[in-house]
């Protein structure tokens, strides 16, 4: 297990490029299972959970090539299904929550798929049942082995419908949209996600020959068509490590620039982190924040405490709200922090309290905090239990007095790229211990 070594209190300083979009990255390298034609993906974030997935297509047979230093082509003209029977493949795709995404590109093209109960983030339940009902409703059938924790899926053809999705999960849609780009006749999503991950994954399978329309809606339509071709695709910015270096500058009174961003596809992230008082500044497709001593928390227009809370797109992502409440900690002013579609993913409070923060843990989806202004935090040793609290608990033990140390940083390694080396060029002093 890897541990940082963090000296809290260095100010950073100049200009950082985020990594490609994790969550879009899961995506769209699933598809090119899809198509025997090559498929080049540029932007890819060089992470453990994409480099797992790499690693799981090759092993099923897909051709697959770094052509540059971000860039990877993927050919899946001779995938080997008989390897999913293997106990290689299950322990592979056990421990990586991203493979379920295979499943739909594998009914539509090879009639059949297998997959174990996906691992990731223990951050609550994660249910797959919107991924099921979409793809069962195309005419696969799935057959759960409970003793082995095994799902398998098969389908003699798939027909598209109409469905009406029980939540707009992002990997839901993203999984029957997949199987009904190649399913006979039209399908109709309604209830859709339709993040900017979402919108990627369209115009990439759309530029494969794909017939979808409704892009950007929670309204798809997708006409079926018997084959898709190859193409290029380059994945945006990551909308969550950008919101990360947000708060990371807030926290320690940093002046940082933010390249690149896709300002536009950011939604209202921006305004949510001026919610709490930071100043921000658009500069073409960058973004500026300027130094700040202290920054406060808005409120309501009645004067009421400010709730921030997550929502499907164009709502708060999710997986901003661990970072969002830890820059709370440092504001002036109180605001309440409500999680709603994970039940433990706020548990991680208790060490931001045991470096003397002032948050109540309302219930498994509530918190509030009461901001203290900049009072440093107290140096402490802790444990990463997901990726997005570890880099919460990263930016407060940055801005704390002395060394803290944060243990299973492999957590944070799978979702942000060699993110020690970066934030050391800009000025932060983070070691790391094998």
């Amino acid at each position: 297990m890897a541990s940082f070594i963090i000296e809290g209190g260095c100010r950073l300083s100049g200009d950082i490029t985020p990594q490609g979009a994790k969550n879009e990255a899961l995506q769209v390298i699933c598809a090119v299972l899809l198509t025997p034609e090559e498929v080049v993906i540029e932007n890819i974030p060089d992470i453990l959970d994409v480099n797992n997935l790499i690693a799981l297509l090759g092993e099923m047979g897909v051709q697959t090539r770094r052509v540059g230093e971000d860039a990877w082509s993927f050919k899946a003209e001779n995938v080997n299904i008989d390897y999913l029977q293997t106990p290689e493949f299950m322990k592979k795709s056990a421990s990586l929550r991203g493979s379920v995404m295979i499943i739909g590109p594998l009914v539509a093209r090879f009639g059949k798929a297998m997959l174990p109960k996906p691992g990731g983030d223990k951050i609550g339940r994660r249910r797959l049942d919107t991924h099921f009902i979409g793809i069962q409703k195309l005419g696969a059938e799935f057959i759960y082995d409970d003793a082995q924790q095994i799902y398998n899926i098969t389908a003699d053809k798939l027909v598209g419908t109409y469905m009406l999705l029980d939540e707009a999960s992002v990997t839901g849609t993203a999984n029957i949209l997949m199987a009904a780009v190649l399913a006979e006749g039209e399908t109709t999503i309604y209830n859709a996600a339709c993040e900017p991950y979402i919108q990627q994954l369209s115009k990439m399978l759309n530029q494969m020959g794909a017939k979808i329309t409704g892009v950007g809606s929670n309204l798809l339509r997708i006409e079926g068509v018997s084959s898709l071709g190859g193409g290029k695709h380059r994945i945006l910015p990551d909308m969550i490590e950008i919101g990360s270096f947000i708060g990371m500058a807030a926290m320690t009174a940093s002046e940082l620039t933010i390249k690149n961003v896709a300002y536009d596809d950011l939604g209202i992230i921006p305004d949510t982190f001026c919610r709490l008082g930071i100043q921000l500044e658009r500069r073409g497709d960058d973004i500026y924040i300027p130094a700040q001593q202290e920054y406060t928390i808005d409120t309501f227009i009645d004067g009421s405490i400010l709730t921030i809370a997550d929502a499907p797109w164009p709502g708060l992502t999710p997986d901003l709200i661990s970072v969002l409440l830890v820059v709370a900690t440092q504001a002036k002013g109180s605001v309440l922090i409500h999680q709603k579609m994970f039940e433990s993913r706020l548990f991680f409070v208790d060490k931001l309290i045991d470096m003397g923060a002032q948050i109540i843990l309302c219930d498994p989806h509530r918190a509030t905090v009461i901001g203290t202004g900049k009072r440093p935090m107290r140096a402490t040793v802790m444990t990463s239990p997901d990726i997005r609290a570890g880099i919460a608990l990263l930016i407060a033990a940055m801005c704390a007095e002395g060394k803290s140390t944060i243990h299973n940083i492999e957590q944070i390694d799978r979702g942000y790229q060699n993110i020690d080396a970066r934030l050391n060029q800009l000025g932060a002093n983070i070691m790391r211990l094998d």
